[in-house]
């Protein structure tokens, strides 16, 4: 594969990115080169999510669109990986005949292999429905040098009526703790400063590990991270309700490098559609944490994740969700109407499912009231110095500098005329000046650290 270029097409949430990062790290040991497009590459790969329908429909466009450059270039290879090629097998091969090898989410180690295998014997699907062990640690390839992933957990063991995810990415199982400090300690050394921690479930991780009495919690998890000198922000997602702790809002408030945000999912402020959910909380229940939260770490930013238009969601539960909405001030919130995800609960439940119309209306109202209360949480940031993590120019204007503050707001300033310094992952204190709904803007003071340095010690060769 050496000297051949790839190009990664990526579907889906952080654990789908992550994994497009160390199918890049692999191929970029083999000796390839990333390329910007499809059409300049030697190997295309859709790594997919299935979570909702509208990922699916666009990666089944995109995967028609190579039809005919495959055409051209019969020697092009074509590959699909992720949660879509775990739950569609063969339907992808039906579909797209011009797909040279279908993996699931279990083998993603076995990539280059099977790519080596179909250039020899031709199309190959291999699906595992589950590993046997944590899978090994693999190379990545990042596109950013100052901030990593780093996957804590895969699977998920809960039954939500809605979710596609334990089929496709099988049981809960935790990675065990030092492997994951390890990782983290090495990336420190290559001059990464903020770590995300990614599990389908964060707050459950180390139930499945440990002997006797002692199973590591994610508390124990967060304070060992904390630990590594060169890291100064860790973040984490996604936690679920139901699993967060006092332990864990102790660790969040006594951890000097973790963040002050929490993306806590609501989902519904109904407890008639958290039930037919299986959600395993109450709205109550979800705010009486989140109080407690609020109370332990001053000043956090906390979003969440709502779904509008559940199967026989009435307009008394949609009240009661605006209800929690606003009592529960998010600093903002992903929203999205139903996609029925077949093989789920909620997927044959079609006698329950609302109209467009309907589901179209709700939602509007649900984003006034969470621009409402995301606008009001920003405004209060507005006079205050925020340390942020600078990204690089702003995509819609050049000429102003974006960096994200501990607590996930996205900071629009100028940089000063001899602010070259300003590279992607240096830090600097702004003043904020004004907010919008999803963004604040403010003025550059000064810079606060360079970006982190690496401290790789090359190895001769003897």
């Amino acid at each position: 594969m050496t000297g051949k270029r790839f190009w990664i097409s990526t579907f889906g949430c952080q654990m789908n990115e992550h994994d497009s990062e160390r199918l890049a790290g692999m191929f970029t040991e083999q000796g390839m080169e990333p390329v910007g497009s499809a059409e300049e590459a030697d190997l295309v790969v859709f790594n997919t999510c299935c979570v909702r329908e509208n990922a699916d429909n666009k990666f089944y466009g995109h995967l028609g669109d190579l039809k005919a450059l495959k055409r051209q270039r019969p020697d092009l290879q074509i590959a699909v990986g992720g949660c879509l090629a775990q739950k569609d097998r063969e339907l992808i091969q039906k579909r797209a005949s011009h797909v040279d090898v279908v993996f699931g989410t279990h083998n993603l180690a076995h990539a280059v292999d099977l790519l080596e295998r179909a250039r020899l014997e031709g199309p190959i699907m291999e699906i595992l429905e589950e590993s046997e062990t944590f899978p090994s640690a693999l190379p990545a390839r990042r596109d950013v040098d100052h901030a990593a992933w780093v996957t804590i957990q895969i699977g998920c063991d809960n039954t939500c009526a809605f979710c596609i995810v334990p089929a496709v990415r099988g049981k809960e199982q935790s990675r065990r703790m030092g492997d994951i400090v390890r990782e983290v300690e090495d990336l420190a050394a290559d001059g990464v400063t903020e770590v995300t921690l990614l599990g389908q479930n964060v707050n459950s991780y180390g139930r499945d590990l440990g002997a006797g009495q002692y199973k590591p919690r994610f508390a124990d998890l967060l304070r060992a991270i904390d630990a590594v000198p060169a890291i100064r922000r860790i973040r984490f997602t996604s936690p679920h309700p139901k699993d967060l702790r006092p332990e864990t809002i102790a660790a969040m408030a006594e951890c000097g490098s973790v963040c002050e945000h929490l993306h806590l999912p609501l989902q519904s402020g109904s407890d008639r559609t958290l039930a037919r959910m299986h959600r395993g909380y109450t709205a109550e229940r979800y705010l009486v944490r989140l109080r407690a939260a609020r109370a332990a770490i001053p000043e956090l930013a906390v979003t969440t994740d709502i779904i509008v238009g559940f199967p026989g969601e009435t307009e008394d539960d949609f009240a009661a969700t605006l209800e929690i909405v606003t009592e529960a001030d998010y600093d903002a919130a992903y929203t999205f109407v139903f996609s029925p995800r077949p093989g789920t609960e909620a997927a044959a439940w079609v006698e329950d499912f609302l109209p467009q119309e309907v589901t179209a209306e709700r939602m509007q109202r649900l984003t006034a009231v969470v621009a409402r209360s995301a606008l009001a949480r920003h405004e209060l940031r507005v006079g205050k110095v925020e340390e942020v993590l600078i990204e690089g120019p702003s995509k819609k204007d050049p000429a102003m500098t974006t960096g994200r503050t501990r607590q996930n707001k996205l900071v629009h300033f100028k940089a000063p005329e001899n602010g070259n310094g300003l590279r992607p992952g240096a830090f600097a204190e702004v003043t904020i000046d004004s907010a919008a709904p999803h963004f604040l803007r403010g003025s550059f003071i000064r810079q606060t650290a360079d970006p982190g340095r690496r401290v790789r010690i090359p190895v001769t060769a003897t």
